[in-house]
């Protein structure tokens, strides 16, 4: 997960390290759903989910993966019992952004000067998806 991280989001600013997906795979709410072109990992809480990260291997970008994982993540939260989802997407990734508007995910709010990248800090778009 790590090295597709790596690679997914190489110049955009950090990518995770192998201990901190350990670490967060650990928890009894984060689960993970796709394989080794294009995985979703995120939390459920209550009746409530957070989309922690999305990759798609950047060799295998706009064939429809990244619709696909996150359909499969939006069944499993469902399952899991949440009723809307979160996440955060950089103002800079149009591309991920375009995907969470075309699949229901509205923006709510920003948080300003949140990512740090190599271009300096951007904000944080944040959007949510009611499930029901």
């Amino acid at each position: 997960m790590a090295a597709l991280h790596a690679a997914a989001f190489a110049g955009q600013g950090r990518s995770w390290s192998a201990e901190e997906f350990a670490a967060l795979l650990h928890s009894e709410h984060v689960f993970h759903t796709g394989n080794v072109q294009c995985f979703a990992l995120g939390r459920v809480v209550a009746d409530e989910a957070d989309l922690l990260t999305i990759a798609t291997d950047p060799g295998q970008r706009r064939a429809g993966l990244g619709r696909k994982t996150l359909c499969k993540f939006e069944v499993g939260v469902k399952k899991r019992g949440a009723m809307r989802v979160f996440l955060d997407v950089s103002e800079e990734n149009r591309a991920a952004y375009a995907l969470y508007l075309n699949t229901g995910y509205t923006e709510i709010a920003r948080r300003k000067a949140y990512y740090q990248t190599p271009a300096g800090r951007r904000d944080a778009i944040i959007m949510e998806k009611r499930l029901i």
